[in-house]
């Protein structure tokens, strides 16, 4: 390509993920005269692809009822489902939630999946392009979305091009489909231009740890899915634990943590490690290799949270918009629903702005408005939340209120104003041993010489102001080692970025309390290779 060259399309998808998959097969399906691309930043489709994942497939097989025929190499029927409570020393069997129960779900590998997902696309005359990282949008008189602008491929970090490169390429069309994942930073840049959130609440997130175990033969049940709250976290701080038992003598183990939490000496990172530790996991792992690490963050705000999804010329889908069903622990259905019921509201003839109403209406709607006050309810801590689950899952959402949600950056407490609880976390033995190692598991890579994509609006700050209020929890929140506070030559303390190191977890734009770091994406290509998670 030359410089300044201009693509042009029918319809352009930002993210090969299951939103923007879904679309681009459904409009070709309806429409198969229309060009459609998908653009993907990830260097190979799937490969910054994460999730749980346990697969509700009422959407795929809406979309793809063939996928049976060849599922993903992982895909593990559910037969059994428990949830517990774990205390330091004991996990206590609890009765499962209803929205939990998986029977006719599948353990998969996401990212397995998107490959099948985006070879079919391509097999209806979808264009698929990995390592195109869309880094902002285009627009045309009137003020609507008229397309994406790639990232610069090849930069470097002076400023000057790399020989050989094609800079400031532009991907248009008629309408954008932008469906980046949880925390895109197009999403971010558009909800701010058009004011879609002013009407709801703000959204809050989780980050969410995932690891690949090899174990030692004899070990797992494949299809038993277990989820635990408690330990390692303490009462007042959202999250759980899951252990996915999968066939060949491998598991998935992970933990989720609200980034809503207060205590500024937490560090999510090692309370995943902590969870290992537990006598109940641990069991299951020693001896066993870890063989992939992953990191994200996850919208969890649900219905009341959700930004009006519609815009002059473009449209949110999925986690970009925030349809994970955090009470279900389940997104990809809801993020495929979102996507196919663009396509079809556009080949209705339906303009952008009706896809709003259109989705709120539809049936992952419905879905988020049964549980909305389900994730809100924790706010007040563990047990609090439970009792409030129960009663929202007996009156099916219609209690006549909906609960706020808060921003999470906010929700942070100042060193000298928080006593941070005793949590009775012991000393690991199980690998990875540091976030350095865990990123290496992540297959991680960045070019060292393209522009730094984590742009800190005022570092001095760092080192005056936050080490004082809250200790730089960026160096504990972030699950990638990105962030260090380190000494320069004179001794003066400063803030080192390790980008190279980055998962592309978005959780420094979120729970930064001074909100100065804003995550941009990098060079098309970049960033983690998560395998077979």
């Amino acid at each position: 390509m030359s410089e300044r060259d201009v693509m042009h399309y029918d319809a352009v998808i930002v993210g090969a993920g299951p939103a923007g998959l879904a679309c681009a097969i459904r409009l070709r399906q309806l429409e198969p005269q229309r060009t459609v691309c998908v653009l993907e930043k990830a260097a190979s489709i799937g490969a910054h692809t994460l999730s749980g994942a346990i697969l509700d497939p009422i959407a795929l097989d809406a979309l793809w009822p063939e996928w049976r025929a060849r599922p993903p190499a992982i895909c593990v029927p559910v037969r059994r489902d428990q949830f517990r409570y774990l205390t330091p020393r004991r996990a206590v069997t609890l009765p499962i939630p209803p929205q939990q129960r998986n029977h006719g779900n599948f353990i998969v590998s996401l990212g397995q999946l998107m490959v099948q997902l985006a070879s079919y696309a391509e097999s209806l005359g979808v264009d698929v392009f990995p390592s195109f990282a869309a880094s902002e949008a285009l627009y045309d008189a009137a003020g609507a979305v008229a397309g994406v602008q790639l990232g610069d491929l090849g930069r470097k970090r002076d400023g000057s091009p790399k020989p050989g490169f094609a800079l400031g390429v532009e991907v248009r069309a008629p309408i954008t489909f932008i469906a980046e994942g949880c925390r895109g930073s197009l999403a971010k840049q558009l909800i701010a231009r058009y004011g879609l959130a002013t009407r709801s609440t703000p959204q809050t997130y989780g980050l969410g740890f995932k690891e690949l175990w090899q174990l030692p033969p004899g070990r797992t049940r494949p299809g038993l899915v277990q989820h635990t709250v408690g330990w390692p976290l303490d009462p007042h701080t959202y999250g759980g634990g899951f252990v996915y038992h999968l066939e060949h003598d491998q598991l998935y183990v992970g933990l989720v943590v609200g980034l809503d939490y207060a205590d500024p000496r937490l560090a999510p990172f090692e309370a995943f490690q902590q969870f290992k530790q537990h006598s109940s996991v641990r069991a299951l792992l020693e001896g066993g290799e870890p063989l992939a690490y992953g990191a994200r963050s996850i919208a969890a705000g649900g219905w009341q949270a959700l930004p009006r999804l519609a815009m002059p010329g473009a449209v949110l889908l999925g986690d970009a918009a925030g349809t994970l069903n955090v009470a279900r622990l389940k997104g990809v259905h809801q993020a495929m629903r979102s996507g196919m019921l663009a396509a079809e509201h556009l080949h209705a003839g339906g303009e952008t702005e009706g896809f709003d109403a259109a989705w709120r209406a539809s049936a992952g709607g419905r879905e988020l408005w049964r549980v909305r006050n389900i994730k809100p309810g924790f706010a007040h801590g563990l047990w609090a939340g439970l009792a409030n689950g129960v009663f929202e899952t007996l009156t099916h959402g219609h209690s006549p209120w909906t609960l706020a949600t808060h921003d999470d950056a906010e929700s942070l407490e100042r060193l000298d104003q928080y006593p941070s609880p005793e949590r009775h976390w012991v000393a690991r033995t199980l690998p990875p041993r540091d976030r350095t190692a865990a990123v290496y598991l992540a297959s991680t890579a960045h070019d060292e010489d393209q522009p730094v994509h984590l742009k800190v609006l005022d570092t001095a700050l760092c080192a005056e102001r936050c080490s004082v209020e809250f200790g730089n929890p960026c160096t504990r929140f972030c699950p990638a080692g990105v962030y260090e506070m380190v000494n320069d030559d004179s001794g003066a303390r400063r803030l080192q970025i390790n980008a190279a190191n980055c998962v592309h977890c978005k959780a420094c734009d979120i729970k930064d309390p001074y909100q100065i770091i804003d995550w941009t994406v990098p060079e098309g290509g970049s960033g983690p290779h998560y395998q077979d998670l």
